[in-house]
């Protein structure tokens, strides 16, 4: 098994590329990513993590992370990716992730009410929530990732 993260940051960015790929790649290099490996995990948050700057992160290293992506080819269309945590005061967080066919402002408003739910649904007591959000507006093929590496 391994390691129980003790740190984690939010991040996004948005790129566009020559394929979906590249586009992807050049996302998450936008969000400060691009040069680790994401291992994808899902939506829990381990009791004591604590929020800490963006680190050094070693290139090639196997980094737990949250994140959602999306990649388009409509020129013109709006996409959005978010990240929300959502801390209890005694607690384990919750991670969500969103991306759609959206503003960033409605990605934001929309991960904000997942968090709560997911809180609700646990019956525990939402502290805070904090979000990275990013929206891009798609030129040939274009991608947003958004996305939560816990170390």
């Amino acid at each position: 098994m391994l390691p129980v993260p003790k740190k984690y940051f939010l991040t996004s960015g948005s790129s566009e590329g020559e394929t979906e790929l590249t586009a992807f790649d050049g996302a998450l290099l936008k969000a400060g990513i691009g040069n680790i490996n994401l291992l994808k995990v899902s939506s829990i948050l381990p009791p004591g993590a604590q929020y800490s700057a963006k680190p050094e992160l070693p290139v090639g290293g196997l980094v737990p992370t949250a994140y959602g992506s999306i990649v388009s080819t409509e020129p013109g269309v709006t996409i959005a990716a978010a990240a929300a945590v959502g801390r209890s005061k005694d607690s384990f967080g919750i991670i969500m992730e969103l991306v759609g066919k959206m503003s960033k402002d409605e990605a934001e408003e929309k991960i904000i009410e997942m968090v709560k739910e997911s809180f609700k649904m646990r019956e525990m007591e939402l502290k805070d929530v904090s979000v990275s959000c990013v929206e891009h507006t798609v030129e040939k093929i274009g991608c947003a990732v958004a996305a939560v590496p816990m170390w």
